[in-house]
């Protein structure tokens, strides 16, 4: 039941703040409401996976143990970045209980998703994680950030059609047997073979193509680097490091029955879109020089790695994990810091920013730790995780894939640490006299370090295990 209440504690919280009484704590409740989330999360970490439950509609497994206490403890520390935020900066007080309302039941549809055990449930939860999200991007008197909604509400309605028809095409291939059709996911196992026919390849195809569009891998990721851009902070921290993942959870779980089944469409599709992503990426990060712009397609060249990673599977697979957990945190650490950063010096020109370690000295640092992390370097979970990809790669015979590998993170590193740090060490351009930043405002990046350089250097025994199940799921033969 504590996995129950990972739902309906934030959707009955959501619903409370239509109370006029409410909302005017609603800072402290979206605190309270993340705080008791994330404990219930590491409750259902550390307790035996559960078959299905209310129907077989849910269940807990490896896959949803893992990726529960990794979202929960992220959006507390995103809700007491808010928090603070709101408290200095009083003017953000307008409109705040809509935005609580709109994140708790964001989070709320996104425990649903990890939770799920049905294809149409696991649907419709990433469907309204969408719907919650789409308002949150627009500011108050910003046109672009109505357009960055709208171009992300478009391309994740294209995303999940893609992925509906791709259901509607397995449940036909399943069909075609004469097999009684079932969208549960715990049953589909016993029968994804029958997916072996052409509608069966074409609705995995389908599938592939959609989630990878939400996830902004290529030829469908334009959306992504403006709507992170447009968005507030805290916004782009939950759909960078919260919603990415969720929806990767569903590809997770595609990939663990229909691999089996189709293993040289799943590796060739998922490796063409990730090689072709980091390709995009790369280009687009020597050309930008907006911050977050630069952030997010880094992002884009993350979510490029970890389809090349799943899409290998094998020896890849626990790397790939160990990447994707230490890019949730990255991705929370940088976002948050670029928008202290944009709120201090009112631009996101990198050209305009510079000596952050002696004008910010937090920011500066959380953003030269985050720099060291996104390029993979030692000590992080981030470096391992790609050293592992690698190895697999080069153990699979995919030398051409392994040589525009490593070609392209090293061109990502030369063009990030050309924007980036200037931004760190280099002199500062103007006298600034800034209020000093407090512990409070940094405890949220503080935690996501903590947990990265805990990834990177010892891995508790329970999160190697969940890693290593979660890994044997999705490796495939």
């Amino acid at each position: 039941m504590s996995s129950l209440a990972l739902v309906l504690g934030p959707a009955m919280a959501s619903l409370g703040l239509g109370i006029r009484r409410l909302r005017a704590r609603a800072t402290l409740i979206l605190v309270a409401t993340a705080l008791v989330a994330t404990v219930l999360a590491y409750v259902s970490a550390l307790s035996p996976s559960t078959g299905p439950f209310l129907a077989g509609f849910v269940r807990v497994d490896a896959t949803s143990r893992l990726f529960l206490a990794v979202i929960n403890p992220i959006f507390l520390g995103i809700s007491v970045y808010v928090w603070n935020r709101v408290a200095t900066t009083p003017a953000l007080e307008a409109g705040i209980g809509r935005f609580v309302a709109l994140a708790l039941t964001f989070l709320a549809a996104s425990n649903a998703v990890l939770l799920a055990n049905h294809l149409l449930i696991l649907w419709i939860a990433l469907e309204a994680t969408t719907l919650t999200a789409a308002p949150l991007i627009v500011r108050r008197g910003v046109p672009a950030s109505q357009l960055a909604s709208f171009r992300y509400f478009l391309f994740s309605s294209i995303a999940l059609a893609l992925v509906m028809l791709g259901i509607i095409c397995l449940a036909r291939s399943i069909e075609a047997l004469e097999l009684q059709p079932t969208f549960f996911l715990d049953k589909l196992e016993s029968v994804a073979g029958a997916c072996a026919n052409n509608w069966g390849k074409l609705g995995l195809a389908l599938m592939i193509l959609g989630l990878g569009t939400k996830l902004g891998l290529a030829p469908m990721y334009s959306w992504l680097p403006e709507a992170y851009d447009q968005a507030p902070p805290a916004v782009t921290a939950l759909l960078g490091a919260i919603q990415f993942n969720v929806a990767l959870v569903v590809l997770l779980r595609v990939v663990h029955l229909f691999r089996p089944v189709h293993p040289g469409l799943v590796t060739f599709e998922l490796v063409a879109m990730g090689l072709v992503s980091m390709v995009v990426s790369t280009v687009s990060i020597i050309a930008t020089r907006n911050m977050k712009r630069l952030i997010a397609y880094a992002s884009i060249n993350h979510a490029g790695v970890i389809a090349i990673g799943l899409g290998i599977g094998k020896t890849a697979s626990y790397g790939l994990l160990l990447y994707v957990v230490s890019n949730a945190f990255i991705k929370a650490i940088l976002f948050l810091t670029a928008g202290k950063i944009k709120a201090h010096y009112l631009t996101k020109d990198t050209r305009q920013i510079a000596g952050l370690l002696k004008e910010l000295p937090y920011s500066g640092l959380f953003l030269m730790v985050g720099t060291f992390a996104l390029l993979g370097f030692p000590p992080f979970g981030s470096f391992f995780g790609e050293l592992l990809i690698l190895s697999a790669l080069v153990g699979s015979g995919h030398l051409f894939v392994f040589a525009a590998f490593c070609v392209l993170i090293t061109m990502t590193f030369v063009a990030t640490g050309r924007t980036i740090f200037p931004m760190i060490w280099g002199e500062p351009r103007h006298s600034h006299t800034w209020p000093r930043q407090t512990f409070l405002s940094a405890l949220p990046k503080l935690f996501f370090l903590f947990a990265l350089v805990v990834l990177g250097i010892y891995i508790p025994p329970v999160v190697n295990r969940l890693v290593q199940q979660v890994a044997a799921s999705v490796e495939g033969p």
